[in-house]
C-alpha cells in the first residue's frame, strides 16, 4: 500500500482518502477488481464518490505502473496491483481467475520491427482453463 501511495505522490498526485482507500482495497485484494468492485467498496464509505472518479483514478494509476488492466471476455475491464517484483507475464483462468505468472517472453524472439518502432511496453495474458477447474 505505501509503494502505491509513494508512486501516487511522485507523480505529483495529492494522497486524498480516497486515493488512500484505493491502494489499501488494492493491498488487500490480490484477485482482480472491476472498477464496479472498486466504486462499491468505496460508496459504502464514500457516499458521495462517483464512478467516473475511480474509473478515472483506476486508468491513472495503471499509466503510472501501479496497477495492471486485464480484459476478461465475460466479466470485462478488471485491475489488480501490479507485480513488481521482476518482468513476467500471466496465464489466467477464465473460470476462477487463478493466475499464475511464466518468465518467457514472447517480445525476445522479435528481432527487428518495421518502421524502426520503439517499444515502451506490452503486456501478454494468455486465457485458458487452469488444472483445477478442468476436473
Amino acid at each position: 500500500m505505501n509503494q502505491m501511495l509513494d508512486i501516487m505522490a511522485k507523480n505529483g498526485w495529492r494522497i486524498t482518502e480516497q486515493r488512500r482507500m484505493i491502494a489499501e482495497i488494492f493491498s488487500q485484494d490480490d484477485g482482480y477488481l472491476s472498477p464496479r468492485d472498486v466504486y462499491d467498496r468505496m460508496s459504502s464509505k464514500y457516499p458521495s464518490v462517483s464512478f467516473d472518479t475511480v474509473y478515472r483514478n483506476l486508468r491513472m494509476l495503471d499509466e503510472m505502473g501501479v496497477l495492471e488492466q486485464f480484459y476478461f471476455m465475460d466479466g470485462g475491464l478488471k485491475f489488480k496491483a501490479k507485480c513488481s517484483s521482476h518482468h513476467h507475464h500471466h496465464l489466467i483462468c477464465m473460470n476462477c481467475e487463478k493466475t499464475l505468472t511464466f518468465d518467457d517472453c514472447p517480445m525476445e524472439q522479435i528481432v527487428k520491427l518495421p518502421g524502426n518502432f520503439k517499444i515502451v511496453s506490452h503486456h501478454f495474458e494468455v486465457y485458458g482453463v487452469c488444472e483445477e477447474c478442468q476436473i
